[in-house]
């Protein structure tokens, strides 16, 4: 029995793949498919990707493109969420602030440089016609306690982190969100190392046949919002809300949106250069 390991964020856009692994879906299919949480997110795959300690990662569509032009040996396989992700945008419930304008040449909090906390604050700026040398400046937190730490010492004034992981902590008083920035493209891809790809191809395939058949009927699955409500501490209407804003692929991204995200990200000088789709995105 090959094993493979697959990193990605303990979040509930990850939950296909608890069930997956809970149903013994891969054991099944000869695979023994090992789970690894990132809760820092982007950075830490990318790295863990590059080191050889995961083969495959559900990793943010920009964060694994800006890594892959900066010469990560991975490639995309697969679109895994369709939709945007919402990013919140949040500061400490005594701060201050109270508009995204408050925040302009204040400092924000990034689980790392590379991250997708990082990459989308010059997403926010951009939108808000911010001098993206000026008015941006960053503090390292590592993940969401982090943040938590942060903005409550004042280390750091804002924090971006998908809107409905960080309901709670609104909910409790720990944080304010002020803003919220949709990323302009599908939000999370399956990306794999060039090596793992060449070496477990058939298995590889197999695992996105398995995953594919959950998440095309994932909104269908049974009390499906009371399971990710309980399981991610969420409440049940938060829960239905966000399912009715997410839809997952199983297909892989077009060479058009691809160049879109590419063209953005030279824009924003997030990478220094386009490469071609062939280098980002692989069939196996």
């Amino acid at each position: 029995m090959k094993t493979i390991h697959i990193g990605g964020v303990p979040e509930h856009f990850n939950l296909a793949w608890y069930l997956a692994l809970k149903q013994g879906a891969f054991k099944k299919a000869g695979i023994n498919l090992r789970w690894e949480d990132y809760p820092s997110g982007t950075g830490a795959m990318a790295k863990a990707l590059r080191k050889g300690d995961i083969d495959l990662a559900v990793i943010l569509t920009e964060g694994i493109i800006k890594d892959i032009v900066d010469g990560n040996p991975s490639k995309i396989i697969q679109t895994f969420v369709e939709t945007p992700l919402i990013w919140g945008i949040h500061v400490a419930q005594n701060s201050t602030y109270n508009s995204l304008e408050d925040l302009k040449g204040t400092k924000a909090a990034i689980s790392r440089y590379g991250s997708g906390s990082h990459l989308m604050a010059y997403i926010n700026a951009q939108n808000n016609d911010w001098n993206l040398e000026t008015d941006l400046h960053f503090e390292v937190i590592k993940n969401l306690d982090g943040a938590v730490e942060g903005l409550t010492e004042g280390k750091a004034d804002y924090f971006m982190w998908e809107k409905f992981m960080t309901k709670p902590l609104v909910d409790k008083g720990v944080f304010r969100r002020i803003g919220k920035c949709p990323t302009p493209w599908p939000c999370f891809v399956i990306a794999g190392r060039d090596e793992s790809l060449s070496i477990y191809q058939n298995e590889i395939n197999t695992i996105l046949d398995i995953i594919n058949n959950i998440t095309k009927n994932f909104k269908n699955i049974p009390d499906i919002d009371k399971i990710i409500a309980e399981r991610y501490h969420q409440k049940i209407e938060d829960v239905q809300e966000w399912l009715s804003l997410t839809e997952w692929s199983q297909n892989q991204m077009s060479e058009a949106t691809i160049n879109n995200i590419q063209e953005q990200l030279l824009a924003l000088n997030i990478i220094p250069k386009k490469i071609g789709f062939d280098d980002l995105v692989t069939v196996i």
